[in-house]
């Protein structure tokens, strides 16, 4: 038996990890790039963050210790959790450049393990990616519908037009999806940089004329406001953490752009327009008559410009709200491919909208779902300020999940003293703690939505994880010893021309698809190769490591294709660059055989009923391996199986 390891060739495959492109460019360049894509979802903030503080379902008094107070709280939580947390301690907790929760997981998962409190890493992950998609049926709806709000500052009687017009950029934005972004992508970056430009400007210019706010700097103001109003100063952290909404998609995109390029992006841009924004709508709020205020406060961030460039600030808003929903919406279906290839989703219909980039991917049932999903949040909640008391927890659920991930990482990964652990992971705790606690107010008034999207992905992603090791299992039982099998079907079976590739998805025993095709058909071909492909708990997997075989001689061969979790798994193209293994491929003299399984009721059951249900409906309505595999379509033979779990 040859256990020699199959070297893949020089060429890199697709989707190995994009590290020359990031060494080869400059990281201004790529700070630009990320500029248009990884910083929308909080550069859209100022739009409707400081406002909701004060007109939210806990309304504050529009008097200067509360402005300076709510002012402090959305400078600290910056400085805290996206500079702190994020840009700077979680940005080095890479998976072979890769960031994310699934990234992020799987890191712990490699060093830890599963076993001891590593499971509990691993379904906390889960959980946190089960709110992402709460979050990324908000995130549109609430960024898109408070730009176009904005309207009603130029013409209040345009008030009625808000909905539709909302609504026709939105299903626009999810029927873009399936074209792809390659051409209008390049307009991004410069769009978003004149809107951070423009934030800057606006929030300057009332600071001057008012720079008294820039006392908020001090942490003091915060602690004064919550020493005068202990209960509405909590509370208000449910609206403050507004102002930090989309943090986490930083540490999520890393991959693309590494984290030297977003650190320059976030502080040496990006940050200094999104603060003084901010400061510039106190400054403006400060210095107007206590009438004035109470009205301007409804819109403080398109009252900053003069009357006769709202409009045009609105058109503004209102293109780098598309472009920051078109992120969360490739953002979903970018962790519905990892939790594809970690194995908590089914497989789907995934296409590729562009021939150069192979990143951009689209997933129709994700597009549809969530395109429903914001279509219903927009018909239901009405107005942005209703969205925002269901934004929020989603992103502090996911924030205070990542802190717990944090920790393990300090302990299991980076083997950090106690002494340091200890003080540091409860700065993060109180600080994402409480910022949880007050959005949990927001339930009773639409903080219900993202949770039961959470529950309901929850159940999605472990039933099927469950279900899937269960069938495993089970498959693995009854497998017939590969050896014992090679030599007993050497003359039981008439050998043809060509060459047959099982499909298996253990490294061990005989795939049910060769037994059943040996048992009805009575033939084997020349070249037999049993193919299992693993997904390795890191991005990307390098050239030489992709393959491995073993001769298992009378023609028998069985092949491993190790991919990364971001990575396609394009067997065709794999096996392209094979010579060994008994000979280079045909594809037209080669054959795929696929197991289609079909769940049976067990007397025993290893699930609940319902879950047990659940998986059966998952797994006939999956995506064929086929599919999946990019085999060709006139090589591929199905055969049928039956399995209780």
């Amino acid at each position: 038996m040859n256990d020699t390891p199959v070297q893949a060739g020089d060429a890199v495959p697709e989707g190995a990890a994009p590290r020359a492109h990031v060494a080869s460019s400059s990281k201004a360049a790529l700070a630009v790039g990320a500029v248009g894509i990884v910083f929308g979802d909080i550069g859209t903030s100022p739009i409707y963050a400081f406002r909701e503080t004060f007109v939210g379902p806990h309304p504050l008094a529009l008097d200067t210790l509360h402005v300076l107070g709510v002012l402090s709280l959305i400078f600290w939580a910056m400085t805290i959790i996206v500079s702190l947390q994020y840009v700077t301690i979680l940005m080095r907790a890479d998976n072979k450049g890769q960031g994310g929760t699934l990234a992020l997981v799987a890191l712990i998962s490699s060093h830890i393990g599963r076993i001891g409190y590593g499971w509990v890493a691993v379904m906390l992950g889960v959980f946190a990616t089960a709110l992402f998609y709460g979050d990324s049926m908000i995130t549109p709806a609430i960024s898109v519908l408070s730009a176009v709000e904005g309207l009603t500052t130029v013409e209040e009687d345009l008030a009625p037009l808000v909905i539709p017009i909302a609504l026709v950029l939105l299903i626009g934005l999810f029927l873009l999806q399936r074209r792809g972004t390659a051409r209008i992508g390049k307009l991004f970056a410069p769009i978003m940089i004149t809107y951070f430009s423009v934030l800057a400007v606006l929030g300057l210019i009332q600071i001057v004329q008012n720079p008294g706010v820039l006392v908020a700097l001090n942490p003091w103001y915060a602690v004064q406001f919550f020493m005068t109003d202990k209960l509405l100063g909590f509370l208000a952290l449910g609206s403050v953490v507004l102002a930090v909404t989309g943090a986490e998609a930083l540490y999520a995109d890393m991959g693309h752009f590494g984290r030297g390029p977003l650190r320059i992006g976030w502080f040496g841009f990006v940050m200094p327009c999104l603060l003084l924004n901010y400061f510039g709508q106190a400054a403006m709020i400060i210095g107007m008559a206590p009438a004035a205020a109470a009205e301007a406060i409804h819109n403080p961030f398109f009252l900053m410009a003069p009357e006769d460039y709202r409009l045009p600030l609105v058109l503004l808003a209102t293109c780098a709200t598309f472009i920051a929903s078109q992120a969360v919406i490739t953002g979903a279906f970018s962790v519905t491919h990892q939790a594809i290839q970690l194995g908590y989703v089914p497989r789907l219909s995934i296409l590729h909208t562009s021939e150069t980039e192979h990143g951009q991917i689209y997933i129709p049932f994700v597009n549809w779902v969530l395109m429903i999903a914001v279509i219903l949040l927009v018909l239901t909640f009405q107005n942005s300020s209703n969205l925002a008391s269901a934004y929020g927890i989603a992103v502090t659920g996911a924030m205070l999940i990542d802190t717990c991930l944090m920790a393990v990482l300090f302990i299991g990964v980076w083997k950090w003293k106690m002494w340091v652990v200890i003080p540091a992971a409860a700065v993060f705790f109180i600080v994402d703690g409480a910022f949880f606690g007050a959005n949990l107010s927001k339930v009773p008034d639409g903080g219900w939505f993202p949770l039961l999207v959470g529950a309901i992905a929850f159940t999605f992603l472990t039933t099927w994880a469950r279900g899937r090791k269960l069938m495993r299992d089970r498959m693995s039982e009854v497998a017939l010893p590969i050896e014992i099998f090679a030599k007993s079907a050497k003359n039981s079976a008439t050998r043809v021309p060509g060459t047959a590739i099982f499909m298996a998805s253990s490294t061990a025993g005989v795939p049910s698809a060769l037994l059943h095709n040996i048992k009805h058909n009575k033939v084997l071909h020349e070249r037999v190769v049993i193919l299992t492909v693993q997904i390795a708990e890191e991005p990307y997997v390098d050239a030489e490591n992709r393959m491995e075989f073993h001769d298992m001689g009378e023609g028998f061969y069985r092949m491993v294709l190790h991919y990364g979790f971001m990575e396609e798994t394009d067997v065709p193209a794999a096996l392209r660059r094979v010579e060994r293994c008994g000979g280079a491929f045909d594809m037209m003299q080669t054959s795929f055989f696929l197991s289609r399984q079909t769940l049976l009721p067990s007397k025993n059951p290893s699930m609940m009923i319902w879950r047990e249900k659940l998986f059966s409906w998952m797994l006939r309505n999956a995506a064929t391996a086929m599919e999946f595999f990019r085999l060709p379509t006139n090589r591929v033979v199905e055969l049928g199986s039956q399995v209780e779990i």
